[in-house]
């Protein structure tokens, strides 16, 4: 006799995981075009965002980016070397790291925009502008949901 399956929810993180891949599908040729990593890419998008403030903190690139830091200590070294970012010490802590984006960085930034807009403009026609909009609600409440869970465990911590 089969075994029922204890879970009665679908597999969120697996279903997270699947349309991750499933957009990143369209995109990862044209990134392979440049000579970009998914990742990379979300670092340089990540500077092209914050280019206006002169660069951020390593720490901070792995946080917007999804990285782990021993992951990006060594892709950073990489797009340096291939000109796309450039790293200096914090003027106000010497212990850390500020990265930005180079003019060519951001030129490459600029260019794929332009592709991955089309991709974002392909899915908003395929699933329509409301149901669009509805993903991004509902991937915003989720986020801020567990940012709040977060949150409340760390004050539980600390008294």
């Amino acid at each position: 006799m089969p075994r029922r399956s204890p879970f009665t929810h679908r597999n969120l993180p697996l279903l997270l995981l699947q349309a991750r891949e499933a957009v990143m599908q369209h995109r990862r040729p044209t990134l392979r075009e440049h000579s970009l990593s998914d990742q990379q890419w979300r670092v340089l998008r990540v500077l092209a965002e914050h280019a206006a403030e002169g660069g951020l903190e390593t720490g901070r690139v792995a946080q917007q980016a999804f990285i782990l830091g021993p992951s990006l200590t060594g892709m950073l070294a990489r797009m340096e070397r291939d000109g796309l970012i450039t790293r200096q010490r914090s003027g106000e802590d010497a212990r850390r790291s500020v990265v930005s984006a180079t003019a060519a960085g951001l030129a490459l930034a600029d260019a794929l925009s332009q592709a991955i807009e089309a991709d974002y403009l392909d899915l908003e026609a395929h699933l329509g502008k409301t149901k669009l909009a509805q993903l991004y609600r509902l991937l915003d409440e989720l986020i801020a949901l567990q940012e709040q869970v977060c949150a409340d465990e760390s004050l539980e911590t600390a008294t």
